[in-house]
């Protein structure tokens, strides 16, 4: 995966706004997307970006909710095995903390069967979720990060992994809802 200079993008209309990669390509220019998700596709690999937003879930604690999204994520997937590696909190640089509080980040990875091929693809998950608790919104950034695929068509080598994680924690740093009306 090349470098790919961050921009600012406009989400959501610009009710969201984040630091992505410069080169990915919105694939509601390509395909019809839901309203309540952004999805964000590489040109040369088969790295993915999507944010959503989603009902906040019923668990308090913010490990435990994050892990709720990654095997929803993992079930969706039909994903033949999900492995939680890491959990962090990364506190808000949000003056409305009593909104959001922070972000909680996952490190995964799921072994998901791709275009019924036998063998399953390695996909690194990297998943974000702000919780807007004075809307009952989950709002959930993941990257999905193939690492091993039939072929190793698409996959990100170690370079490209590397700068998956960083592009992630750009996008992390920097998101920023600027129009809590998103979420009537």
């Amino acid at each position: 995966m090349p470098a790919s200079f961050p921009v600012t993008r406009e989400l959501f209309g610009g009710a969201i706004t984040a630091t992505l990669p410069a080169n990915v390509i919105d694939a509601s220019d390509i395909r019809q997307i839901p309203d309540t998700q952004e999805l964000f596709l590489f040109s040369e690999s088969d790295i993915s970006i999507i944010l959503e937003v989603l009902e906040r879930v019923e668990v308090e604690d913010p490990t435990e909710a994050i892990k709720f999204h990654f095997n929803s994520i993992a079930h969706d997937n039909d994903a033949q095995t999900a492995v939680v590696h890491a959990v962090e909190q990364v506190p808000t640089t949000s003056v409305d903390t009593d909104i959001i509080p922070g972000a909680s980040i996952l490190y995964g990875t799921q072994h998901v069967a791709k275009f019924n091929r036998p063998t399953p693809d390695e996909v690194r998950i990297f998943l974000a979720v702000f919780r807007v608790i004075a809307k009952n919104v989950d709002l959930v950034l993941t990257f999905n990060v193939p690492v091993v695929t039939e072929g190793n068509k698409g996959a990100a080598d170690d370079a490209g992994l590397t700068a998956a994680k960083v592009q992630f924690e750009e996008a992390v740093r920097s998101l920023k809802i600027v129009d809590y009306g998103l979420f009537v």
